[in-house]
């Protein structure tokens, strides 16, 4: 086979990682790209939202399946554009992925599906929206309509927070994340994670897209797991597929953990980043026939197991992140060998004239590690990031440690 990755972040090093590693593919590219990720395939030099670009090419050079990582993308079309060149493409269509691109959309699905969720209320102006939280003792979850890149999410404990929430759209990061493949009828559902938002240690300092994840979760235990699948994950997927938008692709639920059980906080319509790093590390079986089996609309047959260890994901920033990050810093000690069960994945790197690797971009690389545990496995990243260095490098040392 012939696979084209579509991006350029951690999550889509981590996929090209993976599916390099498949005896399905023979040919394996990447659009742009990284560094890190043309260690693994050929980087082509087209934009992840060059979508008349991306097909022209996949078309010409016959390609066999396309992987379409960010979001953006997909809600521009992509998946919709590059199966009219009958390619197959594992990414929603623009219709299925408004799951993501608008949560007005997304609550207007769990409510129709009978999803468990909060009351919600839908504003275009602050008043109104902050009365509607202030009649709620502003304990309320504020969430932008639109895409955020993981950042569009804001859980509030009083009438200050909501206001504060409301006016800046600052985030707070789901207690779960519960993503699975999906191909318009059935779920097959990846193991539990949970990322860490805040820039500081102890989840303090502004939010970000995520400064690292780990794999498993002990809050997801397999009762959970089960009701998701049931309570959350399958009514939407049958909700869409009645409105006529059947969703094929990755479908993340981001939970808060109730007593009363899950309770869906936001759907994002792809993998989630840094979630998918150490998710990927854990995934002992081949993911080609997982994303094949949900391009088809058949996943029946398919199987996604797990190593039974944990892994952790930790994210190393650049100086300046989130708000104004550096970028040209050169980035020492990424030479291997790593060892086993360690992966360093790239994000926001490029390659400088002089050839060496450079920082490009707010969230640098993602240092993963297997471990026995999650300290273990912690542990282990931290050893691999300890031999790491650039300019102004920042990362949480307690990734993993809430659990």
């Amino acid at each position: 086979m012939r696979v084209l990755v579509v991006g350029a972040g951690g999550r889509e090093h981590a996929l090209a990682w993976k599916i390099s590693r498949s005896p399905l593919v023979r040919e394996l590219y990447a659009a742009p790209g990284n560094p890190g990720i043309a260690q693994v395939a050929e980087l082509v030099p087209l934009g992840a939202e060059d979508v008349d670009g991306l097909a022209r090419w996949a078309r010409e050079k016959q390609i066999d399946l396309v992987v379409v990582g960010p979001e953006a993308p997909l809600v521009k079309g992509l998946a919709d554009r590059i199966a009219r060149e009958g390619i197959p493409v594992f990414g929603p269509s623009a219709g299925a992925a408004e799951v993501e691109g608008s949560k007005a959309f997304a609550k207007d699905v769990m409510r129709a599906a009978g999803i468990p969720t909060a009351e919600a209320g839908t504003f275009d102006a602050v008043d109104p929206a902050l009365a509607w939280a202030r009649a709620r003792g502003g304990r309320v979850v504020v969430k932008a309509d639109g895409l955020a890149a993981g950042k569009g999410v804001v859980v509030c404990g009083d009438v200050a927070e909501a206001e504060a929430a409301l006016r800046a759209m600052l985030v707070e990061g789901p207690e779960a994340s519960c993503i699975a493949f999906v191909d318009g009828e059935r779920v097959r559902l990846l193991a539990a994670a949970q990322d860490h938002k805040r820039i500081f240690d102890g989840d303090r300092g502004p939010n970000t897209g995520g400064m690292g994840a780990f794999s498993p979760t002990p809050t997801v235990t397999p009762e959970v797991s089960a009701m998701v699948e049931r309570d959350v994950l399958l009514p939407a997927v049958r909700e869409l597929a009645r409105r006529g938008r059947p969703f094929r692709g990755a479908l993340y639920a981001g939970l808060m953990l109730t007593p009363a059980g899950p309770r869906v906080l936001e759907f994002n319509a792809r993998l989630g980043d840094p979630e998918t790093q150490p998710l990927l590390l854990r995934m002992e079986s081949d993911v080609v026939p997982a994303l094949l089996g949900a391009v088809r609309g058949d996943l029946s047959g398919v199987d996604v197991t797990f190593d039974r260890r944990a892994a952790v994901g930790v994210v190393l920033a650049a100086d300046g992140y989130p708000a104004k990050p550096r970028t040209g810093d050169p980035i020492d000690g990424l030479d291997g060998p790593w060892p086993e069960g360690v992966q360093v994945f790239h994000a926001g790197t490029a390659r400088a004239q002089d050839g060496r690797v450079v920082t490009s971009g707010g969230r640098v690389l993602t240092v993963c590690a297997l471990g026995d545990a999650l300290d273990d496995a912690a542990r282990r990243a931290y050893d691999a990031v300890a031999r790491i260095r650039f300019r102004g490098m920042q990362y949480r040392k307690d990734i993993g440690k809430r659990a």
